[in-house]
This record gives C-alpha cells, structure tokens and sequence, in this order.
C-alpha cells in the first residue's frame, strides 16, 4: 500500500503546472484590459463579459481601461501579462489589425504575442452623402467620382481612423480620387456633413441614423457582407456594386500568446453562450453592433487576414498615424 500511494505522489509531481493551472483555474480574481476610456463600445463588451464571468465561474471581475495611444498602451500591459487566465484583453480591431501598419514602433506584436480567444462583435460602417450630392446610389457615387476626380470630399475623425481607412479602401477598389478631411473625432466629422461642409463619409450606424431618419443625410448602404439589423432595408456594399468590400470594426477577447488550450477553451465557449443572451444582443443593436460567433481557429484565420488587408490600404493609400 505504502507503494502504492508513493507513486501515485510521483504521478503527480509529474503532472506539468500548465495542466494542474487549468484544472483549477479559476481560483482568483480576473480583470479585463480595455485599452480604450471608459464609455465606448469596447468598455460597455468588456464589463458585460466581467458580470457573466463573475456569475458563472464566482470570482470577481475586474475591468481597467488603460487608455492611450490608440490602444497601444493597454494592449501592451496585457501583451506583457502572466499566462495564466487572469488578465485578458478585450480590443476592438485597431489596436490588432492596424496599429502595427500604422505605427513604425510598438511595445507588442499582435500575432505574436497574443491568443486569440473569442471573436465577441462586429459593428459596420455606413455611407452615407449629403443631400447635394447628386447619387441616389454606390454606382451612381462612384461614376461621379470617376467623372470628376477631386471634386468630392470625405470627412473621418482622424489619420487611420476606421471612417479614413475605410474610405481609402473603397476608393483604391473603386479607382476613384476622393478628398481627404481629416477632423479630430467622428462627432466634428459627422457635423460637418451634416453641414455640408464635406460630401461624404464612412461614419457609424448609431451616430448617423438619427441625421438619416431626418433627410439631413442620405444613405447608400452599409460596409458588412450581410445586411445589418440596424438598418435591414439597406444594402451592403456588395449588393450596391462593389464586390468583396468589407470593413467592420470588431471586438476580441484575447489573452497572452502562452495562456494554456484548457483556459482559450473555457473562456471562448462562455463567451459565445453570454453574446446568445437576448438582451445583450439587443443592447449591441441599438449601437449597430451584432455578435459574431466563430470558432478559435477561425477567429485566429481572420485576424491573420484582415492584418494583411489594412497592412495593404495603409501601404497604398501612405495613411499615416495623427
């Protein structure tokens, strides 16, 4: 007997740490990196995930916003965390996709230094002109264009700013010259259109619609592949005429390139079960948003991809950080 249970002690020591970790995981408080400020659609997903975590699993859940350098900062802190499962981050697609095209030096490399753990939401942009501009429709916008190169303008809130960068997509796959007026955030760049001020732009769902509803804009269609439910009368961009446009802003969780399998796993199927939630969705709805359910390898695919495709943009169009 002694015998016995001396190897079972060896058969136990000899269990790798990883393995005995995830097991027990998790046996203290997490928190969750926002690497934006407080009040955004990133924080509002990471503190939704915090509450259901902390509902499932009974430890707390923190969120630190680690604003800055458009995300750089708080992505780093998490790039650089433990891999144990309890510091995790939940980025929009900037700081992944982006960032490292846009920003000659940073303190992380995403496909490295990362785990992909849960594709959470996708939000598209749409189109929309003044009500000046003489097209009723994509194809009617991009003949315009094409007639008249360097008549029209688009506002974004930024230098590589999702409106910027979505625009300088569309024009490099519709062989088109469209103005560039950079403004210092979305709001400043949307009431300018309103204003006429520019002709168009790639602006949110939920801050446009309201100008849309009251004919101070027109809308030409949206940047998802499938219609969204925002706004289901409108087109995509495919449907308009231009084939394989696609441009969304999206949410992840991710974790420390060497944070166990056992933990990714645990931590994506409960992901995808508190997106299912009705109410949640409805809460994302009203922001334009609408959740995304993908596997961890897809989700791992599509960040490589859409990497490579704004890596692209920013090269051709020589987009340049504010």
């Amino acid at each position: 007997m002694k015998k016995f249970f001396a190897a079972l002690m060896i058969a136990a020591a000899a269990i790798p740490p990883a393995i005995v970790q995830a097991q027990a995981w998790p046996a203290k408080p997490l928190r969750i990196i926002a690497a934006q400020s407080p009040g955004g659609v990133t924080d509002m997903l990471a503190r939704v995930l915090a509450q259901k975590f902390n509902e499932a699993w009974k430890q707390p859940v923190v969120v630190e916003n680690r604003a800055g350098a458009a995300g750089a900062i708080g992505t780093e802190f998490a790039a650089k965390s433990a891999a144990d499962g309890y510091t995790l981050l939940l980025s929009s697609a900037g700081p992944i996709v982006i960032n490292p095209a846009l920003f000659p030096k940073l303190g992380y490399e995403p496909l490295r230094d990362f785990a992909p753990i849960a594709f959470v939401a996708a939000s598209p942009l749409m189109l929309v002109v003044h009500p000046s501009v003489p097209a009723g429709s994509v194809k009617a916008l991009i003949a315009l264009a094409r007639a008249q190169p360097e008549r029209l303008s688009y506002g974004s809130g930024g230098n590589g700013s999702p409106a910027h960068l979505t625009a300088e997509l569309f024009k490099s796959m519709t062989k088109t010259n469209i103005v560039h007026v950079p403004f210092k955030g979305s709001a400043p760049s949307v009431l300018a259109l309103v204003g006429g001020q520019i002709d168009l732009s790639f602006t949110t769902i939920v801050i446009s619609i309201p100008h849309v509803k009251t004919g101070r804009l027109r809308a030409l269609a949206v940047t998802s592949p499938r219609r969204a439910n925002a706004v289901p009368a409108l087109s995509t961009m495919i449907e308009a005429g231009v084939p394989g446009f696609e441009s969304q802003q999206w949410f992840g969780l991710f974790g420390p390139a060497a944070l166990p399998k056992d933990i990714v796993a645990r931590l994506h199927d409960e992901t995808v079960r508190i997106m299912e939630n009705a109410d949640i969705r409805e809460r994302l709805a009203a922001d334009g948003g609408e959740p995304v359910a993908m596997t961890v390898e897809q989700f791992a695919a599509f960040i490589r991809a859409d990497a490579a495709r704004w890596a692209q943009v920013i090269k051709t169009s020589g987009a340049t950080a504010d």
